[in-house]
């Protein structure tokens, strides 16, 4: 999905994102790695590069990539130029030319909305093909419990001084995919809001199949938490937000 019009009120309606959680989890996994220093990263699926620029802060030699221009604009606007911070305008599932790395990312369900599992295994294969050895892969999806429960045939709302939204999630025939049906409104310099419609498509797959895929592209000592937790490892099936690790073995 190529954000178009909610590009430009990302940031303002993801305000209240767990953003830092994501960074300790990041750190907590670098943290416990012996087996390779953690220097570059790649983040895929950046959006407007705020995770990114957190960790080319802590000075990771890190790359954002992203399939939409609209997003990569406002990630290097918001960057301080004195950051390191290789930004790329890719398809995740068509990546070519990505830099090696010690260590691959990709936040916020963004893997979700790869709903396709070919492509989600073009996605894996690039990503091993490009870790060093022993570089490590995490990434995080929605559960299919949180997205039976809690976002299907749902309705969400949020405002701000300046933007609001309503979000209603259609369900598919398929297990786990679901349609993001957002109606977006922005202020304009007249002091009017302007309405604007888009739709975005995601999946999410169980644990074991996600598990599957990753075994299949080369990646072993694959872990499985929830919820930002290292100790949730025994209770992954009643997260709402799943996440992998997985190494590629030298």
């Amino acid at each position: 999905m190529v954000y178009s019009k909610m590009a430009t009120l990302y940031d303002r309606l993801m305000v209240d994102a767990p953003y830092d959680d994501w960074v300790a989890v990041i750190q907590e996994v670098i943290g416990s790695n012996t087996d390779r220093q953690i220097k570059s990263i790649v983040d895929f699926g950046c959006g407007t590069g705020v995770i990114t620029r957190k960790l080319a802060v802590q000075g990771y030699d890190i790359t954002g990539i992203d399939v939409s221009n609209d997003m990569l604009e406002l990630a290097k606007k918001e960057s301080d130029p004195s950051l390191s911070i290789n930004w790329l305008q890719q398809d995740i599932t068509k990546l070519s030319n990505i830099p090696y790395m010690d260590m691959a990312i990709s936040c916020c369900d963004v893997v979700n909305y790869i709903v396709n599992p070919s492509d989600l295994t073009d996605f894996f294969d690039s990503v091993y093909r490009s870790l060093n050895n022993n570089g490590l892969f995490l990434f995080d999806v929605h559960s299919l419990q949180n997205v039976e429960e809690n976002y299907m045939n749902n309705t969400f709302a949020d405002v701000t001084e300046t933007a609001a939204y309503i979000w209603y999630c259609q369900p598919s025939d398929q297990e786990g995919e679901m349609f993001h049906e957002l109606t977006l409104f922005e202020e304009n310099q007249s002091g009017k809001y302007e309405r604007y419609t888009e739709t975005h498509h995601q999946r999410t797959f169980s644990v074991e199949y996600y598990k599957k895929l990753l075994g299949n592209s080369g990646f072993n000592n694959i872990e499985v938490f929830a919820d930002f937790s290292f100790e949730s490892k025994n209770h992954i099936q009643e997260g709402e937000r799943i996440f992998f690790l997985a190494k590629k073995n030298g």
